[in-house]
């Protein structure tokens, strides 16, 4: 809900304007991505399930959606094949912005992941929710900025391209968390057991 007004803020306000002379910003333009990338895909999955839920019933939707929760880490894969695959050539050609939006995102999404990791070992969180809780805290809902600055500022703009090492830098970072909450967690259920 916040998107749109949060966006306008940090680009018309607290951005200096000699970065954005000759781009003119609309609210409404981002407003309708966000609507559209947003909105849309939300109005389905409640339309679907609600649907379904009648259709099948409750026990039968269960065993449907456990069925077909495995194409959502093949559209995950198709979503960054599409990435790469539409900014490849900029990424290959402006390696330096590359790692200019890389090194600080890496350094974001590991603080955020060990803050929030931390303040729920120390509000005694058991391992399950302090787990979904510092994956949730660290990751983006990049699919969303890129559509935003697609629209805002064209396909080829270093801002989309930008958008687009976002995704490309979340993900293997995120994974290599999860490798290391494996590690971790039989030193917090240890940790737990001596309590």
């Amino acid at each position: 809900m916040l998107y749109a007004p949060f966006a306008i803020f940090y680009l018309e306000v607290v951005a200096p304007t000699s970065y954005l002379q000759d781009i003119q910003i609309s609210y409404s333009v981002i407003a309708q991505s966000v609507a559209v990338f947003l909105g849309i895909p939300l109005g389905a999955a409640v339309v679907t399930r609600l649907s379904l839920l009648k259709l099948l019933g409750p026990q039968r939707y269960q065993k449907f959606v456990a069925w077909i929760g495995p194409l959502s880490l093949i559209g995950l894969l198709f979503t960054i094949i599409i990435l790469f695959a539409s900014q490849g050539k900029n990424v290959v050609n402006q390696i330096v912005l590359v790692v200019r939006v890389a090194a600080p995102l890496i350094v974001y999404f590991a603080l955020i992941f060990i803050t929030t990791l931390f303040a729920c070992r120390r509000f005694k969180f058991e391992y399950r929710f302090a787990s979904v809780q510092s994956f949730t805290a660290a990751s983006n809902n990049f699919e969303l900025a890129i559509a935003v600055a697609i629209a805002t500022f064209g396909a080829n703009s270093n801002q989309a391209l930008a958008a687009t090492v976002g995704p490309l830098i979340e993900v293997p970072v995120l994974l290599g968390l999860v490798y290391f909450m494996r590690w971790y967690r039989k030193r917090w259920v240890d940790t737990e057991s001596k309590v």
